[in-house]
């Protein structure tokens, strides 16, 4: 069984790695806000001609795929609530299988109350992001169905008032005879 020093060695490589990763990615990410690249468009414009390019820069929408958020959520967020749902599974399977692990238990339950602290705050604000989200949806598609409610009696309306004026330049038509 690898040694707890050892097993403290591998975590700090890793997290050493990440951070390498995290750097690099930020980096990129803050390069193509500094060098945005240019849409290019074909355009034909008769077909004798030859195809002419113009270059349009791209929306910042198209632009900014990976946000800093983003980036916090998988590099941070994500690896910090699996260590410690990991770390809180395997005290429980060790404490199942070992006993000196039981006996250890007050150290193991301090390390996970402290990776479950952080843990715990961005599950919440994950939640929190989800319910703005459905909240959002909702309010889009009862809008969307307040314009359907209200297309279709404008149309109705225009359809009577059509209707109307028909009838009357009928009823005229007929008065003149």
């Amino acid at each position: 069984m690898i040694e707890w020093i050892e097993m403290l060695e591998i975590i700090a490589v890793l997290l050493a790695a990440t951070s390498t990763v995290f750097v690099f990615v930020v980096l990129v990410n803050f390069a193509r806000r500094m060098f945005p690249r240019e849409k290019t468009i074909l355009i034909k414009h008769k077909p004798e001609k030859k195809i002419k390019k113009e270059t349009e820069p791209m929306s910042k929408e198209a632009r900014e795929g990976v946000t800093f958020n983003d980036i916090f959520m998988f590099m941070i967020a994500v690896p910090l609530v699996l260590l410690w749902v990991g770390f809180a599974g395997f005290v429980i399977h060790s404490g199942l299988q070992n006993a000196a692990v039981l006996e250890q238990i007050e150290g193991y339950t301090t390390l996970i109350a402290i990776l479950g602290g952080p843990a715990l705050l961005i599950i919440k604000d994950a939640l929190d992001v989800w319910k703005q989200e459905q909240a959002e949806k909702t309010a889009f598609y009862k809008h969307k169905a307040q314009s359907v409610i209200d297309y279709n009696a404008s149309v109705l309306a225009q359809a009577q008032e059509i209707e109307s004026k028909a009838q009357e330049q009928e009823h005229k038509m007929e008065s003149k005879k």
